[in-house]
């Protein structure tokens, strides 16, 4: 055979090869022998939640499921009341038969780490997580790279003041620091004999009559520099002792004094006691001035008291020290393990699907709900006018709920409301603390304020057993 037929030869054998490479293309595309990633499947997910009615979401996630992602047909939102949620949430997961996404609070991760799954990065990873989040999220919810919760609001602990007793002690303004708020208080105080509080200017100083003793506690000392545990080695630091110049410091120490002096009847800020009606009834029926409290507790006192002339101004802080805001709020996990139930998928036609798609759509719908949605079908649906053009489910949730934004864009449109606007700004600012066990810890606190309000213990013989309670949790 010559060169030129040679060549004729082997140019109509890749031709019959191309052919026959093609065929094999189309016939397996055709005959549904995709990659499993490729098949079309259905999925129905379970989301389990606290305060919020069905009816925040039903929109949102109707949205989801007909414009966005047609891969979950349907999505079951249970809500929990506060007081069962956590042992209802462990049981459930330990059988395998919980929820696929559920709200944890933002000190829970310690617990519940072994039992959640992290965003999968081509969802949700760490850059687009830092970009849309506060720092606070970052902090609880970021471990080694990856999300492990997303929040749609943060709150965090602002100045609840009454007006009408601000201006008859000829207050103008609000404190903005804790001097300030000290005199402030003086001012509005009145003490009876016997040492009795007939009218508090400011909700301070005990453990069990004060919602959120504890959260106030941490953030003074969060403000004066406190490092609150050391995580590598395993130990409380709140009540660590330094030595500075010739006498010993302690930031922990201050702060619980400070907190204290309030309910010490012998101190000029006296305002406070153990038999004071509690902090959140007291402040509502006008009995008190001042007190440190959540967004969510503006509703209770508006019930209570529909003509409460009160205001909202941000915590006060130390002067010349970092601007400090203490946060608590929730965010959504993804179980880990979840048992198909058999019986049901059969009654609904569905087919079983493997964990990871399932975490893997629970993650989807976490992003769409949680974070600024860009490039996705959502835009579809808009530019075909299925849905407004500013649509933002995030967005729909907060005007809902009336709640502080997470996602720091959203901060930028909360920042200039009467009321909200406070809180917002603050989430920029805020901080938490790492805690093993959350519940036994505040436990602990509580203890540690309540040994000083009784003069079992000075402040601190209470901070050290405190310390030394904590860090054994730490270490188990």
């Amino acid at each position: 055979m010559n060169k030129k037929n040679s060549y004729r030869v082997k140019a109509k054998q890749k031709i019959v090869a191309s052919f026959l490479l093609m065929f094999v293309v189309i016939f397996l595309s055709g005959c549904g022998c995709k990659p499993a990633a490729q098949q079309r499947y259905t999925v129905e997910l379970e989301v389990w939640g606290l305060f919020d009615d069905s009816d925040v979401y039903s929109d949102i996630f109707s949205v989801y499921t007909t414009y966005v992602n047609n891969n979950v047909s349907r999505i079951n939102y249970r809500k929990f009341t506060p007081d069962t949620y956590k042992k209802e949430l462990l049981d459930a997961l330990a059988t395998g038969q919980g929820p696929d996404i559920f709200l944890i609070h933002n000190t829970w991760l310690p617990i519940f780490g072994d039992k959640v799954v992290p965003a999968p990065t081509q969802i949700l990873d760490e850059k687009r997580f830092r970009e849309n989040f506060v720092d606070v999220a970052v902090d609880d919810f970021l471990y080694q790279g990856q999300p492990y919760a997303a929040p749609l609001s943060i709150n965090t602990l602002a100045l609840f003041y009454n007006s009408d007793l601000l201006n008859e002690a000829g207050i103008v303004s609000p404190p903005t620091t804790w001097e300030e708020f000290v005199s402030d208080s003086k001012k509005m105080t009145r003490v009876s004999a016997g040492n009795k509080v007939t009218r508090s200017g400011a909700v301070m100083g005990t453990a069990y009559n004060i919602n959120r003793s504890v959260d106030i506690v941490s953030a003074l000392m969060l403000q004066g520099g406190t490092q609150m545990a050391d995580l590598p080695r395993g130990i409380a630091l709140f009540d660590n002792v330094v030595r500075s110049g010739e006498k010993d410091v302690s930031a922990g120490e201050n702060a619980l004094d400070f907190y204290t002096q309030f309910a010490n009847n012998s101190s000029s800020m006296y305002s406070w006691n153990m038999d004071s009606h509690y902090s959140l009834d007291a402040f509502s029926e006008g009995w008190a001035a001042m007190m440190l409290s959540y967004s969510w507790n503006i509703a209770t006192i508006q019930s209570k008291s529909p003509n409460l002339n009160f205001s909202i101004a941000p915590l006060p802080q130390l002067e010349g020290n970092q601007t400090i805001n203490y946060a608590n709020y929730w965010a959504f996990a993804v179980s880990k393990n979840k048992t198909a139930d058999v019986n049901y998928l059969k009654t609904k036609n569905l087919a079983a699907v493997s964990n990871e798609i399932r975490t893997a759509e629970a993650w989807k719908l976490i992003s769409f709900l949680t974070t600024k949605n860009i490039g996705t079908s959502l835009d579809v649906a808009k530019q075909k006018g299925a849905i407004p053009m500013d649509y933002d489910p995030t967005v729909e949730y907060l005007k809902k709920t009336y709640n502080p934004a997470a996602r720091r864009d959203l901060i930028e449109r909360q920042k200039n409301d009467p009321i909200m606007g406070t809180f917002a700004v603050q989430n920029l600012t805020a901080r938490s603390w790492y805690q093993a066990d959350p519940e036994a810890i505040e436990a602990i606190f509580l203890n540690m304020i309540d040994e000083v309000n009784k003069g079992k213990s000075t402040v601190r013989e209470a901070i050290k057993s405190a310390g030394i309670r904590v860090t054994q949790l730490m270490q188990k």
